[in-house]
């Protein structure tokens, strides 16, 4: 029987904990998508193209996605805060060797590496939360560390264009890499000791969508989505400048509103996921496809993009909300392997997004990359239309303590 531990901390360093465990995922996901926002200069300071300076995104998301299930079952006996403060060194390290990197080989390389780190936060971060508290606020706390997604919209990502703009890429990626370091910290200070309580084999977490058709299908539909708006967001920063002649000033602004609409997104979305998941995810997927033609129609003044980017944000944050409460109804027993396999999932698609857009951006223009959004979105919002009602299943809040045997169990 899967259990959680007793919980025998204070609350004050549990929420502590929580709050440590949103900032790593912080740290880790605005070093994943940095090179978003810092992608004209980046190819301008190395001298490769736009479709070559995009292997960042890619190759970050190729390891994160593809690596993760084989090391969180590796290491399914280290202890979680021994692991997660080892994923928090390996980032800083990474940020400052990309920061300090005289070559592109290298910096693709250090990018590889950190992916693997990056994916393996993502299976085991949302479990080492829910571990801290009572059971009672489990899905709180799971829900505190999924803000950290909108948080590095609205902050990270913005912030790292302004840094750029005054300081330079390389000093962007050095004070990340001080981000890191603080982060690092504060797990080491306030995460107590969470043993591996569960072992769960590379055998077991890939035969899970065999036999869980729920699960199958929302892993098909999040391939299908995120191929398509992370194609066209790594490139968002050209596209404006080609169709806007937007300045760096501009760049930041859209990036910042595009966050806070994702920000808005994502708490709209917490009073309607656990009532329906799919209906949400159905309505920020048709959000999704309607921000990005609007992007190829009316985004040719500044208005028009602002009044696109926040469509777009808003969409996004229901649409990733929707889809983390979507796996978790699809498998609430086994919920940390099925996030593994969301995961890489998840992180694969960006990596092929950033590919397939830097084909698109290099061949065709940046209008192409677009268009390559809008027919994966659509393709994903179809699907799930397609399909019955089997990922719509209501995931329980904190009205209603769950039992432990109702809990999401640690299961690495």
């Amino acid at each position: 029987m899967d259990t959680y531990d007793t919980h025998p901390h204070s609350t004050l360093r549990s929420w502590l904990g929580v709050a440590a465990i949103t900032a790593s995922l912080f740290a880790f996901l605005t070093t994943e998508l940095m090179p978003v926002g810092l992608l004209t200069p980046v190819s301008t300071s190395l001298r490769i193209s736009l479709g070559a300076a995009g292997l960042m995104v890619t190759l970050y998301g190729v390891s994160a996605g593809l690596g993760v299930p084989f090391i969180v079952a590796w290491t399914r006996r280290v202890n979680r805060r021994v692991l997660l403060s080892t994923l928090l060194a390996i980032l800083t390290l990474g940020n400052t060797i990309t920061a300090i990197s005289p070559n592109y080989p290298l910096v693709l390389t250090t990018r590889l590496i950190m992916g693997f780190a990056s994916g393996v936060f993502w299976a085991i971060g949302v479990s080492m939360a829910m571990r801290l508290v009572p059971p009672r606020h489990a899905s709180r706390a799971a829900a505190i560390v999924m803000s950290g997604i909108s948080i590095a919209a609205v902050v990270g990502i913005p912030l790292g264009t302004v840094l750029e703009s005054l300081t330079g890429w390389r000093t962007t990626f050095l004070i990340w890499a001080g981000l890191s370091m603080l982060v690092f910290l504060a797990v080491a200070a306030v995460i107590p000791s969470l043993p591996s309580t569960n072992a769960v084999s590379v055998r077991e977490v890939f035969g899970l969508p065999l036999k869980n058709v729920p699960l199958r299908l929302v892993l098909f539909t999040v391939v299908l989505f995120v191929l398509g708006h992370f194609g066209a967001y790594t490139f968002v920063r050209p596209y404006l400048e080609q169709s806007t002649s937007a300045t760096p000033f501009f760049i930041t602004a859209a990036l910042m509103v595009y966050g806070a609409g994702g920000a808005a997104g994502n708490f709209v979305a917490g009073y309607t996921v656990n009532r329906d998941s799919r209906g949400s995810f159905i309505a920020g997927c048709v959000g999704l496809v309607i921000s990005l033609l609007l992007l190829l129609t009316i985004a040719h003044g500044q208005a028009g993009s602002i009044v696109t980017l926040i469509l777009w944000g808003v969409s996004f944050g229901v649409v990733q909300l929707s889809q983390v409460n979507m796996t978790q109804a699809a498998a609430p027993d086994t919920f940390e392997a099925a996030m593994s396999l969301n995961t890489m999932a998840y992180n694969t698609s960006i990596a092929l997004g950033a590919l397939f857009g830097g084909l698109f951006a290099d061949h065709l223009g940046v209008t192409g990359v677009v268009w390559f959004g809008v027919a994966l979105t659509a393709a994903s919002l179809l699907l799930t239309l397609g399909t019955r009602r089997k990922t719509a299943h209501p995931v329980p809040d904190d009205t209603s303590a769950p039992t432990r045997e109702q809990a999401v169990p640690d299961r690495t």
